[in-house]
């Protein structure tokens, strides 16, 4: 294989270093990232739950709206919101409109 000119190898040393340093930052950022859960768990908050806030979040509202009318059916025809408040909620509402 033939050598890249000094150009050449300036320029791929520079992307190549970018890359490292980008990559030095993302690890750097998901460190953060991890101690702001652990802060948040010492705190008495569930890790798991503000990671659903988070990409709930990042959610467009209306295909939000969708996907949890489409998780609220299935439980329901599954039997799983029978005997909770909203459940029972649910359920008149789909038989009214049945």
């Amino acid at each position: 294989m033939a050598g890249l000119g000094n150009n050449s190898n300036a320029q791929l040393k520079s992307i190549v270093e970018r890359i490292e340093n980008v990559e030095a930052e993302i690890k750097e950022r998901r460190d953060d990232l991890k101690d702001i859960y652990a802060e948040a768990k010492s705190n008495g908050f569930d890790a798991k739950a503000l990671r659903v806030i988070v990409r709930r979040r990042k959610q467009d509202a209306a295909k939000l709206k969708e996907h949890e009318q489409i998780v609220e059916t299935y439980m329901l025809n599954l039997g799983m919101l029978a005997d909770l408040p909203l459940g029972k909620s649910a359920i008149e509402r789909a038989t009214a409109t049945a």
